[in-house]
């Protein structure tokens, strides 16, 4: 089975705010994208607001026809914007202000009791709940333990690997998909992957969905959204064919 692509337009709005203009507008981005064969959205709407706006997020879950996923803090101003848009998915995701991308996976094990409450406040709105986390046994048992549907596994790891670490990055996956599974939960995967070293992790047929935004968006402002879409959906499709 091919996994699921969610592309993350985040850096569309990110050009947009350079110049606090109003194009690029990612509610265009995330049409073409969608012609191109996403199978879902993904925006992150930070703290700060650096990038994405509440505006693009209402805006989204109005014109998005596949499934609108929002990566989130677990701060309680996104949180209540997160219910009163009402995403399909809501990811949970570490933040801090000094980061330039979310920089490895969020602490459930030592932030258990609140990732429990907003799970539980947004699942009761009918959000379906994802934590993105380190590939980490203890960090897939504690977001079952908080109510997850899914979890998203951190690749940035894999992602920046040398040769010599690449084998060692892959089996932490591997490990960390089969531990998921017995756990009985949904695997996704993301950050830091790109058309040039996708094939390997799609090649694991547990990990039903990759959300995947720079190197989406950095290939489209050369050849167009819909056809950087395409062609890494074409990859998707070949690897696990």
């Amino acid at each position: 089975m091919t996994a699921e692509l969610g592309v993350n337009i985040d850096h569309v709005a990110t050009v947009r705010q350079a110049r606090r203009a109003v194009e690029p507008d990612p509610v265009a981005a995330a049409v073409l994208a969608e012609l191109g064969g996403a199978d879902s959205i993904t925006v992150h709407l930070r703290e700060d607001r650096r990038h994405i706006q509440d505006r693009d997020v209402h805006i989204l879950r109005q014109t998005v026809r596949t499934r609108l996923n929002l990566e989130m803090a677990v701060a309680e101003e996104v949180v209540a914007v997160a219910c009163q848009v009402v995403p399909d998915q809501a990811t949970l995701v570490p933040e801090k202000r000094e980061e330039l991308t979310t920089e490895g996976g969020l602490d459930v094990v030592g932030n258990l009791e609140r990732v429990s409450a907003v799970a539980a406040r947004l699942k009761s709105v009918g959000i379906k709940v994802s934590c993105f986390i380190e590939p980490d046994p203890a960090q897939i048992e504690a977001s079952i333990k908080a109510g997850a549907d899914a979890v998203e596994l951190h690749t940035g790891s894999y992602a920046n690997a040398g040769r010599e670490a690449l084998d060692d990055e892959l089996k932490r996956i591997y490990d960390a998909v089969a531990h998921a599974g017995e756990g009985g939960v949904r695997v996704h995967a993301g950050h830091g992957l790109t058309y040039w070293n996708i094939a390997p992790l799609a090649e694991i047929p547990e990990i039903l969905e990759f959300n995947i935004g720079h190197s989406i968006v950095s290939r489209a402002v050369l050849v167009g959204m819909e056809r950087a879409v395409r062609e890494m959906k074409a990859l998707l499709v070949e690897t696990a064919g």
